[in-house]
């Protein structure tokens, strides 16, 4: 059965596996500033896809809904449009709704499709009390290619431990970009070598890196990961579509 993905924009992604069809963390907001307290993000690139181009969607994959990077307000408002929203205890105590908790290492089935929660932290050891909680996913299935969906992780050390637990991965859809926060003056999430060093915990076949720029508290080119990935020689490993390029992964 075929698996593609089509890259929204941000850290959004429709992943079609076997059929059943999965968005990861909406964010349609064309660019502008988006207040979080006394701070401001900077959203610098749009989507290339609007909500009502995307077709059917049956699962959103929400990897926190705290900050507006991953959930604009577009994007909250697209929510409303899908039969189920999967993510963290808070996620699904503030949106309500289709919104549901998928606890971690527990699994739900969606069309068929195995959808395991997976941990992510978002920063340094000991800041989950200022980022929130945040989920990562597994999707498996019989003959669909086992894919994982890392949302925002800054741990190398969590990577180690969905390859111990719920390898081999397939597919692996990285969120990346560097993203640091001035508040606690650290990264929140990969950096390109780090994308790369991830592909050879997991030993995926092919890597997806998405959430790598369009905000303005990111760090890094976009043209960083592919150096990283061909300095380790992986590069035949990775795909990087283009804004609303459709591509085939598994056949």
């Amino acid at each position: 059965m075929t698996t593609t993905v089509q890259f929204v924009g941000g850290p959004t992604a429709l992943i079609d596996l076997g059929g059943v069809r999965f968005l990861t963390d909406p964010t349609f907001d064309p660019p502008g500033d988006h207040p979080i307290g006394d701070r401001v993000q900077v959203k610098l690139i749009g989507p290339a896809l609007g909500p009502d181009e995307l077709g059917r969607v049956d699962a959103v994959l929400l990897s926190h809904d705290q900050h507006p990077d991953n959930l604009d307000d577009l994007g909250r408002e697209f929510l409303g449009r899908v039969p189920l929203v999967l993510g963290t205890a808070g996620t699904a105590e503030r949106i309500g709704g289709v919104a549901r908790e998928l606890p971690l290492w527990r699994s739900v089935d969606v069309g068929g499709v195995r959808v395991t929660g997976v941990p992510a932290r978002h920063g340094p050891i000991g800041s989950e009390y200022l980022t929130g909680e945040v989920r990562g996913f597994v999707l498996s299935g019989p003959d669909l290619p086992r894919v994982y969906v890392s949302g925002d992780n800054a741990s190398l050390g969590i990577v180690q431990e969905i390859a111990d637990n719920l390898g081999p991965i397939d597919i692996a859809v990285l969120f990346g970009g560097h993203g640091r926060s001035a508040v606690m003056d650290a990264y929140l999430t990969l950096g390109a070598d780090q994308l790369a060093r991830a592909t050879e915990i997991l030993d995926a076949g092919i890597v997806v890196p998405i959430h790598i720029d369009g905000w303005g508290h990111f760090t890094e080119e976009r043209s960083a990961v592919p150096a990283a990935f061909a300095k380790r020689g992986l590069s035949d490993r990775l795909v990087m579509p283009a804004p609303g390029e459709v591509v085939i992964l598994a056949e």
